[in-house]
């Protein structure tokens, strides 16, 4: 009997993935908003065009529509995010467009009429932001004269990731930017392209792969008896998401593609097949070679081979693993590669001696 194992992270079973397809479509499109404004947001809401900056192209806005499934909101439990391969991670905050001249006005003389940051905090940024005038670093009358000519810039922490570190680093707004200016260069992570690609790596989203074994895993393995490992079902195809700035016309689109299956047999008493125990992807999406009558002392061309037994009660923590390739291009004919990303999980294989009869 063939069971399939699916491979889902967190769970002790083996892992699935199918992805929908990638939409070559431009930066344009509905997506949800990464980072709202000031005081949770509610002095930002302009919705307007001309001077108004939109809520909506406040943040960051993520177009999902190519994502894999979990994606969005939707149901988590048939993908899962990829684990950059290597010491990399997206980053844990960013600058970009927050206010209008007319919203950061609202929103500080709010802040400051419910006197809860103290009057010293609250005469250094009226200095800075209300009285500065020329001096470096201050600006007069939250810069009122140059409404439609630029925007105050702010950090950004992606939502559930306050806790990160760095999440608070972006800490040094907001400051003003004038229209086609880029930011001043002492900000680290203000957006760009390439931060963007890298934020919608943080929401890629990869869907389960079946992979079958056989013997099943219910059933124990057999020590110098081939196990067999294949998707036969399974077709794969790119996933991506495209992160934008609308204000900015800043856009990045970050794919994430299909190239191998990496099986560790949780002991050095194994041997793999290949050798380098990573099985690639076929040309139609498949990987291995579905096992077949008369094949079990053949050496499969995706497996691996137990050569002790497990302890009674043990098992050996058998690991299957899709690698991603991620590659992204932006706005400004930008783009490049950025760490490749893995998705597996791990379920424990029992492995029994051949039992022979002696006559």
């Amino acid at each position: 009997m063939l069971r399939r194992i699916a491979v889902v992270v967190g769970a002790s079973v083996v892992l699935a993935i199918t992805a929908a397809p990638v939409h070559a479509g431009d930066d344009k499109g509905d997506g949800d908003v990464f980072g709202g404004g000031g005081d949770g947001g509610e002095y930002t809401d302009g919705g307007a065009e001309g001077q108004v900056l939109d809520a909506g192209s406040g943040g960051m806005v993520i177009d999902e529509s190519a994502n894999g499934p979990g994606a969005g909101g939707g149901p988590r439990g048939s993908g899962g995010a990829l684990d950059p391969v290597g010491d990399w991670s997206p980053p844990p905050c960013w600058y970009a467009p927050k206010y209008t001249p007319e919203q950061l006005k609202k929103e500080r003389e709010h802040t400051w009429s419910l006197d809860s940051t103290g009057h010293q905090f609250d005469s250094m940024e009226r200095a800075k932001y209300v009285t500065g005038g020329i001096e470096p670093g201050t600006y007069k009358d939250f810069n009122m004269a140059k409404s439609g000519k630029g925007f105050w810039w702010d950090g950004y922490v992606p939502d559930g990731g306050e806790g990160v570190p760095g999440a608070m680093d972006c800490d040094e707004g907001p400051f003003w930017v004038d229209r086609g200016d880029p930011p001043p260069a002492q900000y680290e992570n203000a957006v760009t392209p390439q931060i963007l690609a890298e934020l919608a790596y943080d929401r890629i989203r990869v869907p389960d792969t079946e992979i079958s074994l056989k013997p099943d895993a219910e059933n124990a393995q057999k020590v110098n008896l081939p196990t067999w490992a294949w998707l036969d079902d399974a077709t794969f195809e790119p996933v991506s998401v495209t992160a934008r700035v609308p204000v900015l016309g800043l856009w990045a689109r970050t794919t994430a593609t299909p190239v191998s299956l990496t099986i560790d047999p949780g002991t050095d008493e194994a041997e793999l097949h290949p050798s380098s125990g990573t099985c690639p992807i076929n040309d139609d999406g498949s990987i291995g070679t579905p096992y077949s009558p008369g094949s079990a002392e053949e050496t499969p061309p995706c497996g691996l081979t137990y050569l002790r037994a497990t302890p009674d009660g043990e098992t050996y923590p058998f690991r299957a693993t899709i690698t991603w390739s991620i590659e992204w291009e932006g706005s400004g004919d930008t783009g490049g590669d950025l760490p490749d990303g893995s998705f597996g999980a791990t379920t424990e294989l029992e492995v029994d001696e051949i039992q022979s009869i002696v006559r």
